[in-house]
């Protein structure tokens, strides 16, 4: 399972990253050092970009040769304009682990320390550690806005952005319902193949590239047993073939002309938009099972957890769908390091709930060795996009103090939980939370404790929040009963 992890300042400061200062001495199994000679001659670096191609170059001092020197060179050879520069940033990344580099980082240098990075930021075992080596891709940056994404025209830049999304679909890393994987799929086929092919044409290149080249994997294979899968594959694919097809006939180009490949891309990219979770970075951990008896022993669920400028996803890795989605202003945040050996670090997500009708808080904790990564990123999202935020206003104010527009304030003045409360009855919807699936804390705040299921709004669990609530932080009790 890959995740994605953006290292804040603290954690990666300068050119050498803040390591435990025993775990290169107790676990790093390193190659052979690469002598300064060797270092200082032209190395060949493949880039790799997403849609299994890469970019060949041959570099000169790569042992100091930094991010910022290296994106000079690769957008260079890529064509992308100066326009579209921050749209992408450099990444380390492995089956185990994937690293969005700053600017003055060194990839070289990280490369050599990628073991140390393993041991603190993975679960992974000791032999798959050893064997691990990193690739050097040049992918989408998770801090470029979404807005400025849609001015995108270049269509080699398009492109790699969808060539990146598309990835994502098709692997289930963005849980999407059947019109918008319907739908995508179409667009893809529409860019491979053009919008001209008929029933049979259609059929044929099915039979070559195989559904999977279109539509999710999950999807197209289906699930169940065995027994199930083999009576049911024809119908199954059958029934997603002429769906595939339905959609891929309502890409209708002007009369008498193909559609313009940027006029596709766009549509696939804005679709994406839709999920509220395209363009994250993506972080493993686990949850707590809800018990289903007295006597069971609790169990933990596989979970991915997106962050963006836009808030924090928790999605089912097996079931491919949301379990709960929260804006930046609906949640507090925190983590907790391990207090006795083989306990686990902890990020705290608190968000308001209701049981039987009465005002909860709701606590969700999310077991994961990136739990302090999780803790400092929303924090540097909230911040950038508070600053984001405050310079749009300031645009606003300079163009005469136009007022915002219905859908403006209820991103911004609004309190979001109504709306999010609306969707939640909407299950059928992967990209829906539910709530109702997690196994939470719920407490209120009597004044001097907390307590379950008080009829009183709730105090904030936590101090870390993107304005300040309208009720006093408490301190946290010594034990909280797990719901």
């Amino acid at each position: 399972m890959r995740f994605n992890v953006q290292l804040n300042s603290e954690e990666m400061d300068g050119d050498d990253c803040n390591f435990p200062p025993d775990s290169s001495d107790d676990h790093s199994q390193r190659g052979s050092v690469a002598s300064s000679a060797t270092l200082l001659r032209a190395q060949d670096v493949l880039v790799y970009i997403c849609g299994d191609s890469a970019v060949h170059l041959t570099l000169e001092g790569l042992g100091s040769v930094s991010v910022q020197e290296l994106g000079r060179s690769v957008r260079e050879a890529l064509h992308i304009p100066d326009t579209a520069q921050d749209a992408f940033a450099f990444w380390l990344c492995s089956p185990l682990l994937e690293l969005q580099l700053k600017a003055r980082h060194q990839p070289y240098k990280l490369c050599r320390q990628w073991q140390d990075l393993l041991y603190r930021f993975t679960e992974a075992s000791e032999e798959d550690i050893s064997q691990d080596e990193p690739c050097l891709q040049y992918r989408r940056n998770v801090f470029y806005p979404k807005s400025k994404e849609l001015q995108i025209d270049d269509e080699g830049v398009l492109r790699l952005l969808y060539e990146e999304a598309r990835g994502n679909i098709l692997t289930g890393r963005y849980p999407c319902d059947p019109e918008h994987w319907t739908g995508l799929g179409a667009l893809s086929l529409a860019l491979d193949e053009g919008t001209g092919l008929d029933g049979q044409q259609f059929s044929t290149t099915l039979r070559k590239k195989k559904l999977s080249s279109f539509l999710p994997a999950h999807v197209a294979m289906g699930t169940g047993g065995l027994l199930s899968t083999l009576r049911g594959k024809s119908n199954r694919q059958t029934g997603l073939e002429q769906k595939l097809m339905d959609e891929y006939r309502k890409i209708i180009p002007p009369a008498g002309n193909s559609a313009e490949p940027t006029q596709l891309l766009h549509q696939y990219l804005n679709t994406c938009h839709t999920l509220p979770y395209y363009g994250c970075a993506f972080f493993f951990g686990e949850i707590d099972k809800p018990a289903q008896g007295i006597l069971q022993r609790a169990k933990r669920k596989a979970v991915n957890v997106g962050i963006c400028l836009e808030g924090v996803y928790v999605m089912d890795v097996k079931e491919k769908h949301v379990l709960l989605g929260l804006h930046f202003n609906e949640l507090s945040w925190d983590h907790s390091y391990p207090e006795e050996q083989g306990d686990s670090h902890i990020l705290w997500l608190e968000f308001d709930g209701d049981e039987d009708g009465t005002p909860v808080n709701k606590l969700l904790k999310i077991y994961s060795k990136q739990a302090e990564l999780m803790c400092g990123f929303i924090e540097f999202c909230v911040e950038l996009k508070s600053v984001s935020e405050g310079g749009a206003a300031a645009e606003m104010d300079g163009e005469g103090g136009r007022s915002p527009q219905p859908a403006e304030q209820d991103g911004s003045n609004k309190n979001a939980r109504e709306g999010r409360r609306g969707m939640l009855r909407r299950q059928s919807s992967v990209v829906c939370s539910r709530v109702h699936s997690l196994n939470t804390i719920s407490y209120v705040d009597n004044g001097k404790e907390i307590k379950r299921l008080k009829p009183k709004r709730a105090a904030s669990f936590f101090t870390r929040q993107v304005s300040a609530p309208s009720y006093s932080a408490v301190q946290v009790a010594e034990s909280l009963e797990q719901g």
